[in-house]
């Protein structure tokens, strides 16, 4: 038996043995790219100059990407040539970087779109006048392989990009919404420095004396697209021409801005649902009338074709039209003033800038009599807030927020047909330089859930009533209310929307 398990032993050690020997022929060859990622060139800059070879580079020689600069409409760097790539990875990381070249004079002959393969080795990886750049490459060495191809424009808020000035620095962003700080004069152009604010940080936006776009009118409000580049102080936007200017209609501040609203008290609904409102500004209503409009789409099967001003049992229209608030205050439109329907406590110390019994009046100027004024199930249903009282089909509100769940209330036509959005928190009237003015067009499809049956749902943020913007946009909260609930618990309530100037 020893014999057996001997010789079974020796057959298994002489088998791994031959099976562990392999021909040259057996393995694969991997030879190291010779090209560099952007994102591994960057890291090796250490705040000090660095001479590239293969050892450094991990046998690489040479760079690829497309160029995304333009030297011929003058606002870039002179002699900078600036290219992007991605890293070939699987680890999903955001790998989009950039680069300046500097070839001199040579750098005018490329153009946005091109291919190029630059051999770099030897070359040196510097900050000059505050931009990263490989300066020392012979600009013999730029290949230009293809032309036309697409660019990766990367979108950005002011606020990331300050935070972040190595992660975009020389790669193409944009920022939209940017409103020019201080708003330009009449006659002013696009030469030198213009600040701007998206609403979550301000940023300059650059333009040399002889750049193409110079000479230009400054637009007041804008999607501006541009290359990032680092200066000695900060991170700038340099556009590259007109085109790169997208210019959006003004954002005009609203006076009221929604933060609340109760759609199912207990008991019955009718005229005990309300909705809450903070003043970005004093308003007299006399001198200054507003409308408040709701939307309630239970059993729709066709777009509203006079949108907001639909009336009957689609919308529901108050007139503010005196009365009085104070900035930051909350005020608040419906039917009783109760927190949380009959016998619940009174509200009515409260700024009711509005109190109609809706289940039995008709709306000011339309809108029917209804028991269920604020959808809590079903389709959605919405909230406007309009500049003066009189509401057509085409009229923009000033603000406006939808909640709940689907139904037919947008056709793209034509004609189109629906709810009327503007820019908010949650929606935009341009998107890809296209105008977009619906609910339910484009990406305008955000609405909030309907609230747990007992709660009012706050909405926290951070608005700027000097721009319009937000720079925190509006999130739901559920309030669990009780009839012995006190007006505190919906005005304090943490993540309340806030006012900035």
């Amino acid at each position: 038996m020893k014999h057996i398990i001997l010789y079974i032993a020796t057959i298994f050690i002489l088998g791994s043995t031959l099976w562990s020997c392999k021909r040259e022929s057996d393995y694969v060859v991997v030879n190291p790219s010779p090209f560099i990622a952007n994102f591994d060139l960057r890291k090796l800059y250490k705040n000090a100059d660095v001479q590239l070879n293969t050892s450094n580079m991990a046998g690489a020689n040479s760079i690829r990407g497309v160029v995304i600069s333009d030297q011929s409409n003058g606002n870039v760097p002179a002699g900078l040539l600036i290219l992007q790539n991605s890293r070939i990875t699987g680890s999903g990381i955001d790998s989009l970087r950039g680069i300046a070249i500097n070839i001199g004079s040579e750098s005018v002959k490329y153009v946005p779109g091109d291919s190029v393969h630059i051999k770099i080795e030897g070359s040196t990886l510097k900050r000059e006048n505050g931009i990263l750049q490989l300066a020392g490459v012979n600009a013999g060495e730029v290949k230009k392989i293809a032309s036309g191809k697409s660019i990766k424009v990367q979108a950005v808020n002011a606020g990331t990009l300050n935070s972040r000035p190595d992660f975009y620095e020389s790669t193409l962003v944009t920022i939209s919404k940017g409103v020019v700080e201080p708003e330009p004069v009449i006659g002013e152009v696009f030469v030198g420095d213009k600040m701007i604010n998206d609403g979550f940080g301000k940023v300059a936006v650059h333009t040399e004396a002889n750049a193409s776009l110079a000479k230009a009118a400054m637009v007041p409000f804008a999607d501006f697209t541009g290359i990032a580049f680092r200066t000695s102080n900060a991170i700038q936007v340099w556009p590259r021409y007109l085109d790169d200017i997208f210019e959006l209609d003004i954002i005009k501040v609203s006076p009221l801005v929604v933060t609340g609203y109760l759609v199912d008290p207990t008991g019955a609904d009718g005229n005990y649902e309300y909705m809450q409102f903070k003043a970005t500004k004093d308003i007299n209503f006399a001198a200054t009338p507003m409308a408040i409009v709701t939307t309630n789409n239970a059993g729709i099967t066709a777009a509203p074709v006079l949108g907001w001003a639909m009336g009957g049992v689609r919308t529901y229209k108050f007139n503010i039209t005196s009365g009085t608030v104070k900035k930051g205050q909350f005020c608040y439109v419906g039917g009783n003033k109760n927190i949380w329907g009959a016998g619940s406590t009174n509200i009515s110390a409260a700024v009711w800038i509005k109190s109609m019994q809706y289940a039995t009046v008709n709306g000011d100027g339309f809108g029917t009599a209804t028991t269920n004024l604020l959808a809590n199930s079903g389709n959605v249903a919405g909230i406007a807030v309009f500049e003066g009282i009189n509401v057509t089909a085409t009229s923009v509100p000033l603000d406006v927020v939808m909640f709940g769940g689907g139904g037919s209330i947008y056709s793209a036509g034509p004609p189109e047909a629906g709810y009327r959005i503007t820019n908010t928190d949650k929606y935009s009237v341009i998107q890809n330089r296209k105008r977009v003015s619906f609910y339910g067009a484009g990406t305008n499809t955000n609405k909030f859930t309907f609230p747990a049956a007992t709660n009012f749902t706050v909405l926290g943020g951070v608005y700027d009533a000097t721009t319009g913007l937000w720079s925190t946009g509006r999130i739901a909260r559920g309030i669990e209310l009780k009839a012995n609930s006190q007006l505190s618990e919906i005005e304090q309530a943490i993540g309340f929307t806030t006012l900035v100037n």
